[in-house]
């Protein structure tokens, strides 16, 4: 059961829709939140302790203040859909260094919580984009493939080191009421994801795919069979979708 929760990337978003829900329950003490952004005055709650902080800065030291949590959510990163030709080179380097760095660090910062024998609850929001060719985010989907593939191996690495813990990947695709590619948060949006992903994570799942049975599975079962045209599919689906 989640007690104190630490929630990266917890003022906007699904990170933000995570920590009100939790923030909301009975038996959770503290929600603290690390997010560049401020945090949003309208869900200022006495459980809730927000900090400013830049996770591209190379001093993670204003982790350690957390040392009595006993959950990790990971929602912070940022994408855009553009055709790799028309992104500056500062936007690949921006990218790693906000979705994919950070989270390595922040697992690392806290392996002994994961590796020990106590519960701990770990998930980091990665995203479907990580698991197929993504046309408009080539960029995008290389940060999250690269997520994909640690949390894998470290969840190897747990088991047979006989943690009774792991890391949830969650790997939705468009959610609707964030604030993802310039978007605005709703949390009247986001609430039931943000119920299911706190689900899976007092559950220790390893994976969770929202909407998989309605669409994901389908459409990674055409990307296993055929990645080249899954991966043509795709780009047009974007170009009609209106997202680009």
């Amino acid at each position: 059961m989640i007690k104190r929760i630490l929630v990266v990337g917890g003022s906007n978003g699904i990170g933000l829709s995570i920590a009100v829900e939790l923030a909301s329950r009975k038996e959770v003490e503290k929600v603290y939140v690390v997010d560049k952004a401020t945090f949003p005055d309208e869900y200022a709650n006495e459980k809730i302790m927000p900090f400013c902080f830049d996770l591209t800065n190379d001093d993670y030291t204003l982790f350690d203040q957390f040392s009595d949590i006993n959950a990790l959510m990971v929602t912070a990163g940022f994408g855009r859909l553009a055709l790799f030709r028309n992104v500056p080179e500062s936007y690949i380097k921006d990218s790693f260094e906000v979705n994919t760095i950070p989270v390595l660090r922040l697992m690392k910062h806290f392996y002994p919580h994961l590796e020990g024998k106590e519960d701990f609850y770990c998930g980091v929001m990665v995203s479907i984009a990580g698991y197929m060719s993504s046309p408009f985010f080539a960029v995008y989907g290389a940060t999250k493939a690269a997520l994909k593939i640690f949390i894998e191996s470290v969840n190897v690495e747990l088991e047979k080191g006989g943690s009774p813990n792991k890391i949830l990947n969650v790997s939705p695709g468009s959610i609707k009421g964030t604030s993802f590619n310039a978007g605005e948060t709703d949390l009247s949006q986001t609430q039931d994801l943000a119920k299911e992903i706190i689900a899976h994570l007092e559950n220790k799942d390893d994976l969770f795919i929202p909407q998989y049975d309605e669409i994901f599975k389908a459409v990674l079962q055409r990307y296993n069979e055929d990645f080249r045209r899954e991966g043509l599919h795709s780009y047009d689906y974007k170009l009609k979708s209106g997202r680009v």
